[in-house]
């Protein structure tokens, strides 16, 4: 009986001492009065913003985006192979999906993923006006981006991530799909460069994209700052 005991108060111990440890690997949301162009909710010492509704999608195909955010630079800088499976998160109207998909190839495919219906059937429209049948449109949720786990080569998210409402759950299900050593990259307006014509909210800083990233099991490669606006953070995902 003693024996049972103390093998009980044993186990009591070690939950008490991994329950803080558990707790510990999600950084908490706190909730405050929304800014103009937030929704009041904070995460890791910034207010998460609005979300650009499918009715904007036209400024996603905007015939001066490619001077404005050279995304010949950003294809550049991601060196897609022929054969690659690429993650589009929050692929809207499906503009990088299309440039993307024709980098990897017949071989391979882009997973272009949003969370609203109207914005998955435009881009699957789009896609298929340009004939190209490697990008598979998919419909996630607000906490999950529904990938199978291990499938995916490259993750990328083009000024997404400070508009999603669960940050953390998101990308730890990004980090899910992610093959071992894939990439994880984030592109975002830069929240140091005061010039950059972009509302606060929408810009985060490379410093913050670093705190929020390595909670999860990501490790940072580089950044690069090639980009007339934005910067391109890229993670590799860490070894088990």
């Amino acid at each position: 009986m003693a024996r049972q005991q103390i093998r009980g108060w044993l186990m009591a111990l070690m939950v008490a001492c991994l329950l803080p440890i558990a707790a510990a690997q999600q950084p908490a949301y706190t909730r405050s009065a929304p800014s103009a162009d937030g929704i009041g909710k904070r995460y890791m010492g910034r207010e998460i913003s609005q979300v650009m509704g499918w009715q904007g999608a036209a400024w996603l195909e905007r015939e001066e985006r490619e001077k404005e955010e050279r995304t010949d630079l950003l294809l550049k800088a991601l060196d897609l192979k022929p054969g690659m499976v690429v993650a589009d998160i929050g692929a809207g109207t499906g503009y990088l999906s299309r440039r993307m998909a024709k980098a990897v190839g017949t071989s391979g495919k882009v997973l272009a993923v949003d969370v609203q219906p109207e914005m998955v059937s435009m881009l699957r429209s789009a896609a298929q006006k340009e004939g190209l049948g490697n990008v598979v449109p998919s419909l996630g949720t607000e906490a999950d981006v529904k990938l199978a786990p291990a499938s995916v080569d490259l993750a990328i998210m083009v000024d997404v991530y400070h508009e999603l409402s669960m940050p953390y759950e998101v990308l730890a299900s990004v980090v899910k799909a992610l093959k071992p050593g894939g990439q994880m990259v984030f592109v975002e307006y830069r929240a140091e460069d005061a010039s950059v014509p972009i509302k606060l909210l929408h810009k985060m800083s490379e410093a913050q994209v670093r705190r929020e990233a390595e909670v999860h099991p990501l490790q940072w490669v580089r950044t690069v700052g090639t980009l007339p606006w934005q910067h391109v953070i890229v993670f590799r995902k860490s070894s088990p």
